[in-house]
C-alpha cells in the first residue's frame, strides 16, 4: 500500500508525527510526506520536523501564504502533480486547515481514498473558515479517524 501524509500547518505536524512513526512498523506500507509549505518560516516548520523526529518531506509544495482561495488553489494545483507521480492508495489529511480540504478534494476527484485524522469535530460556527474545511473534508473522506466520542 502506498500512503501519503499531508502536513502544512503547525497542529498537523503534531498529529502526523505519531501516525507516521506507528506506520513504520508495517513493512508493506510505503509512506510519503508532503509539506504544503503553508508555514515556511523555520520557526513554524523546520522546528517541528526536528523536535518531533519526523522524516524530511518527500515533497514541499512551497505554497506560502495568501488568501484562503489563493492558498487552497495553489495547494490543489501543486498536489495534483504529486499524486500523478506517486499514485498512492490513500491520502491522510490532518485537521482543518486550507491544505486539508485542498488535498482531500484533489485526491477524491482523482479516485484516491482519503482518510481524515481528527474527523468529526465541529464548532457549529460556519463563519469560521476551519469549520467549512472540517465539514467539507468529512463529506468527501472515506475513512474517519476521530479524536473523541463526541466527534464520532
Amino acid at each position: 500500500m502506498k500512503l501519503i501524509h499531508i502536513v502544512g500547518a503547525r497542529p498537523n505536524f503534531m498529529k502526523a508525527a505519531p501516525v507516521i512513526e506507528a506506520i513504520h512498523s508495517f513493512p508493506t506500507i510505503t509512506q510519503k510526506l508532503v509539506h504544503t509549505g503553508q508555514h515556511y518560516d523555520p520557526n513554524m516548520s523546520q522546528v517541528f520536523f526536528d523536535q518531533l523526529g519526523m522524516p524530511r518531506p518527500d515533497y514541499n509544495l512551497e505554497v506560502g501564504s495568501g488568501s484562503h482561495a489563493r492558498q487552497t488553489a495553489e495547494v490543489m494545483v501543486r498536489f495534483e502533480d504529486v499524486l500523478l507521480e506517486c499514485k498512492p492508495d490513500l491520502v491522510l489529511v490532518y485537521g482543518d486547515v486550507n491544505s486539508t480540504i485542498a488535498t482531500a478534494l484533489v485526491a477524491t476527484k482523482m479516485g484516491i481514498r482519503v482518510g481524515h485524522v481528527e474527523a468529526g469535530l465541529r464548532s457549529w460556527d460556519r463563519s469560521m473558515p476551519e469549520e467549512i474545511n472540517r465539514v467539507l473534508t468529512d463529506q468527501i473522506s472515506d475513512y474517519f479517524f476521530t479524536p473523541s466520542v463526541d466527534a464520532d
